[in-house]
């Protein structure tokens, strides 16, 4: 089968062997995948003399093939997931991918539409609901939640979810007016720039805290602001690790929490509770087949071939994406 794999830092064309399922496995014929900045990172991270690794944690496509143990799915079926990122990833024409994190893809979408959602959708609902404690039944409604990098991928998604199930006075943060009108239109009641003073601009729209924080870009960089901005008894959730220690006291003073998301926890050490982000899927899918929730599809970068994630990639690495970036076919 056709693949593209990352060896001493650069992506290749192979063919490699048809993948065989184990128990509860499902062989799903890749039809589109969405990039993420986690592929970059891992590419980054592999030592030079390391064997070809797939990339990729986004993907739709069509069961042709179950495991003994499935009991979820069978041939035919229409799917969509991130997969584990501690098993290949799916820019191949053929992927393995346990059932327990796949669901069935909207019916109302392409392919390549329905891509560019689960690593996205996956974090945005585990972060808001799971990590933030967030109602998504509307009990908070008219809280404040601050969304850090509400045009990217995960922003996107998170949006969204915030304001039409949460019901929450969203506002996000973006740096060009295309983005902030991206952010606006997905559902956002205010736009700031995390570039300038984050606590004075929620000042000048009478917020002198936010009850909620998503932050989506580099912690280090806005955890001073962020810090600030928390209400007394709020919480903060990035998706990003630090990479220095933070100062913590000024959440002391205020009881306020700090939690992290990263939505390959379940599938990376197999948790009991894996079929939760089944779950989650087979909600989102049917969300956006009800018209509650859009695909996030920013641009599509044609077919499956090492060149074309080539450039996905260094669209990424220039930060100024809006949605995600698909590629369908092989």
């Amino acid at each position: 089968m056709k693949a593209i794999a990352v060896q001493n830092g650069t992506l290749q064309d192979l063919t490699l062997p048809l993948p065989q399922p184990g128990a509860r496995d499902l062989v799903v014929k890749i039809e589109a995948i969405s990039v993420n900045p986690v592929d970059h990172k891992v590419r980054a991270g592999e030592a030079a003399d390391a064997p070809a690794r797939v990339l990729g944690w986004d993907a739709a496509g069509t069961v042709t093939a179950v495991g003994p143990e499935v009991t979820l799915f069978r041939p035919g079926d229409q799917v969509y997931y991130a997969g584990s990122i501690v098993r290949p990833g799916a820019n191949s024409e053929y992927h393995l991918v346990d059932e327990r994190i796949a669901a069935r893809k909207p019916a109302t979408l392409d392919f390549a539409q329905a891509a560019a959602l689960p690593l996205t959708s996956i974090t945005a609902w585990e972060a808001l609901f799971n990590r933030l404690g967030i109602s998504r039944g509307g009990a908070d409604q008219g809280k404040r939640i601050l969304i850090v990098g509400g045009a990217g991928g995960v922003g996107s998604i998170a949006i969204q979810l915030a304001k039409k199930l949460a019901r929450l006075t969203v506002v996000a943060t973006a740096s060009r007016p295309e983005s902030g009108a991206w952010c606006k239109r997905l559902g956002a009641d205010h736009v700031i720039d995390h570039n300038g003073d984050i606590p004075a601009q929620l000042a000048a729209l009478g917020m002198p805290g936010v009850d909620y924080i998503l932050c989506l870009n580099e912690i280090d960089k806005h955890f001073p602001a962020l810090v600030e901005a928390i209400a007394p008894q709020g919480r903060i959730c990035s998706i990003l690790g630090n990479q220095a220690p933070l100062a913590l006291d000024g959440l002391f003073t205020k009881s306020a929490g700090l939690v992290f998301e990263l939505m390959f926890t379940r599938s990376m050490f197999e948790t009991s509770d894996m079929l939760e982000q089944h779950i989650l899927l087979t909600e989102v899918a049917g969300l956006v087949d009800e018209k509650v929730l859009v695909t996030t599809v920013g641009e599509s970068f044609g077919k499956i071939n090492a060149a074309n994630i080539e450039r996905a990639h260094a669209a990424l690495l220039g930060r100024r994406m809006i949605g995600k970036i698909v590629l369908a076919g092989f």
